[in-house]
């Protein structure tokens, strides 16, 4: 088993900005996604408020292939595809929901964090599907120790 590194107060306190500027990037994002809009443009406004505030984008040349790295600063999948989708071209279309997940560096320190959103109006079995997922995060939240 591997050794448990703590952490002090400085190094969590600089956790924490990573993981703020996270919540951060998602929050500016929920703004943004409606029908129409590029998996690609929310791509750039996550990176240029990430770089906005002193911190790179986690994600955005990540990998141990130099010649194929993560080209992106999110991860973005529609509707039932994998998780870890690179934006791209793709308009989002009303009806769907999309996942993202973003990545964040600095002083040293990630935060890292994902959700879905609904492209405008969406099926009751998506949005049943986004309330019983958000209510088994927090359920798993309240019973971490």
């Amino acid at each position: 088993m591997g050794k448990v590194m703590l952490k002090t107060p400085d190094e969590i306190s600089l956790m924490r900005e990573s993981s703020r500027i996270v919540a951060q990037v998602l929050q500016v994002l929920k703004g943004l996604i409606k029908p129409g809009v590029t998996t690609k443009e929310l791509d750039a406004v996550a990176e240029e408020f990430i770089r906005s505030q002193g911190a790179e984008p986690a994600f955005k040349g990540y990998g141990s292939n130099k010649h194929n790295l993560f080209p992106a600063s999110l991860c973005v999948s529609i509707d039932d595809q994998v998780v870890h989708g690179i934006p791209g071209n793709r308009k989002l279309v009303e009806g769907e929901i999309v996942s993202v997940d973003v990545g964040v560096k600095k002083h040293g320190f990630f935060g890292d964090g994902a959700w879905t959103f609904p492209v405008g109006r969406v099926s009751g079995d998506k949005e049943r599907l986004m309330k019983v997922t958000e209510e088994s995060l927090f359920l798993g939240i309240a019973q971490a120790r």
